[in-house]
């Protein structure tokens, strides 16, 4: 199966600071692969149109349902997901620390959703990935901020 990011309404660039929120430049947003946070797949720069991931995976029947697993997903207390990671680029040498995190729970997606996809091969989430406030979005992104879906992506 093939897990399908689609992100629209990027950050931009640079944010910032803002209340609590410190001022961050050259933001970039990726994928984290599992259990490495340095580790991204398809750092792109905040100030894209938007942004787009397709994930392998795998999707097994279980007696609770459709487990997703991968090499981009992650395993933890609290069910599987897939991590939008933000941060800054160095200019100089190319290091991306991140500053925060984006959380695609799967349990979040409907069973009929999740089963179908696991038919079709196909799961696909579209989001924005800036809040309300123009900043990078982070936390756990849930329906209906984050739409899933069985579909080809766009």
């Amino acid at each position: 199966m093939q897990i399908h990011i689609e992100g629209s309404r990027l950050p931009g660039r640079s944010c910032g600071p803002d209340g609590d929120f410190a001022g961050y430049e050259n933001i970039h947003v990726g994928v984290q692969r599992k259990d490495r946070p340095g580790e991204l797949f398809g750092l792109i720069p905040g100030d894209a149109p938007s942004a787009s991931w397709t994930l392998d995976c795998t999707a097994a029947a279980t007696a609770d349902g459709v487990e997703i697993s991968g090499p981009y997903v992650q395993n933890r207390l609290g069910g599987r997901f897939v991590y939008l990671s933000w941060g800054t680029v160095d200019d100089g040498n190319g290091l991306f620390s991140m500053f925060r995190r984006a959380k695609l729970m799967f349990a979040d997606v409907g069973a009929e959703v999740l089963e179908t996809a696991a038919r079709s091969g196909h799961l696909t989430a579209r989001l924005p990935l800036s809040d309300d406030r123009g900043r990078p979005l982070c936390g756990r992104v849930r329906p209906p901020l984050a739409e899933w879906s069985a579909a080809t992506p766009a």
